[in-house]
């Protein structure tokens, strides 16, 4: 199946998506385009075709800023106290396609577009808030690292990122 990822648009289905999360489905449903409209954060769909309405999945990035002390001390000892870094605000993949590595393919363009950006906006890490212990699990694979104080909440240096794009 040729996928497609682009930019939430009012022509793409956000009624017929469900996750099995009512915050995520909401989301989705009420707020992305709001947000996306004051500039707030960007949601990326993705669909089967360039033509097709109907949303398999779905991420949003947004600009945030962290303080150094709640990273890990080697990470935190090369930094000022504030670092500029993004965030992965949601991840989610409609029921009728989990498990079959959407997620994956979502993460990846997400980490993609951050090293596109990060050439000209200083960005340190990319953060994400995992829902539970599957999804901590699920970026831990791709090589998060949690933070010291919040297990669920974990980050990627953007090094790490870069290398993986090299």
């Amino acid at each position: 199946m040729k996928t497609m990822i682009s930019v939430i648009s009012t022509r793409h289905d956000r009624n017929g998506f469900d996750c099995g999360s009512i915050a995520l489905n909401t989301f989705l449903k009420t707020t992305a385009q709001q947000h996306m409209k004051k500039g707030i954060s960007r949601t990326f769909v993705l669909t089967e075709s360039e033509d097709s309405t109907a949303i398999m999945g779905f991420y949003t990035l947004c600009a945030c800023e962290t303080v150094t002390e709640r990273m890990p001390k080697q990470y935190a000892k090369k930094y000022p106290r504030k670092i500029p870094a993004a965030k992965l605000a949601r991840l989610a993949v409609d029921k009728k396609y989990q498990g079959r590595g959407y997620g994956a393919i979502l993460l990846v363009d997400s980490l993609k577009r951050l090293v596109t950006v990060s050439k000209n906006l200083g960005i340190v890490a990319y953060f994400v808030d995992a829902k539970d212990d599957n999804a901590a699990s699920f970026y831990k694979h791709f090589g998060f690292i949690p933070l010291p104080d919040a297990p669920h909440e974990l980050f990627l240096p953007l090094p790490t990122i870069e290398a993986a794009f090299s």
